[in-house]
């Protein structure tokens, strides 16, 4: 069974590259913020202490949010992502002139894409976010302060190790798969993320940004 979705999964990637990273990216990111619903509310029952006969202890699924989060997989990681990957690829080979799978090249490729790609991604995904939540642009921006931060930083701590295997050991026309697998979780994360509003640890890189800005003007 396995191998016969992989077989086709190969053919439809072979057949229409673009289109399958498109829809792949969209089903991935949805199942990563049906993720984030359910633990997000099991977090808030666990709080709030409610019983299996609370009406608000029920489950229930945010429709709208796991659409717009969809969208966000289909309109931009799955185009983006694979232009990206490809054209990196060539940039190194054909520009750089690194050979394929050597340390420089894996080690430019990660550097790039925690530099360019990541920062742009994290902009994107929570301005649309908030522009889709029907938030005013300076709520953006407020949401953004809020929430761009904490992002950056914890995942600037797992990416690079995820993208050193990526560009070390999968081949290019693969590579979004491979990235797509782990945006299940990063989809998950970045939506459980921009759900916590003003949470007490939020505020810790907060003050912890400000503190460096201030010093930095001395």
């Amino acid at each position: 069974m396995i191998l016969k979705v992989w077989n086709w999964y190969q053919n439809c990637l072979s057949l229409h590259p673009v289109k399958t990273q498109v829809i792949s990216s969209a089903i991935l990111w949805g199942v990563g913020d049906l993720t984030a619903q359910y633990i997000t509310h099991s977090a808030t029952k666990k709080r709030l202490q409610l019983s299996v006969t609370d009406s608000d202890a029920k489950f229930k699924i945010n429709w709208n949010r796991l659409a717009v989060t969809s969208f966000f997989g289909f309109g931009f990681v799955g185009p983006v992502g694979h232009f990206w990957y490809e054209g990196l690829d060539k940039f190194i080979r054909l520009k750089l002139q690194l050979m394929p799978k050597s340390a420089r090249s894996v080690s430019t490729k990660v550097a790039m894409d925690g530099i360019i790609f990541g920062p742009f991604h994290l902009f994107v995904f929570f301005t649309y976010m908030g522009l889709c939540a029907g938030k005013t642009l300076p709520q953006v921006k407020e949401d953004l302060k809020r929430n761009y931060v904490p992002a950056l930083i914890l995942e600037g701590g797992v990416w690079p190790v995820v993208q050193v295997f990526n560009f070390w050991y999968v081949p290019v026309k693969y590579q979004l798969l491979y990235v797509n697998l782990f945006c299940l979780l990063d989809s998950a994360f970045l939506s459980w993320l921009e759900q916590q509003k003003d949470a007490p640890w939020k505020q810790w890189f907060a003050s912890f940004h400000s503190t460096n800005e201030k010093g930095g003007q001395c």
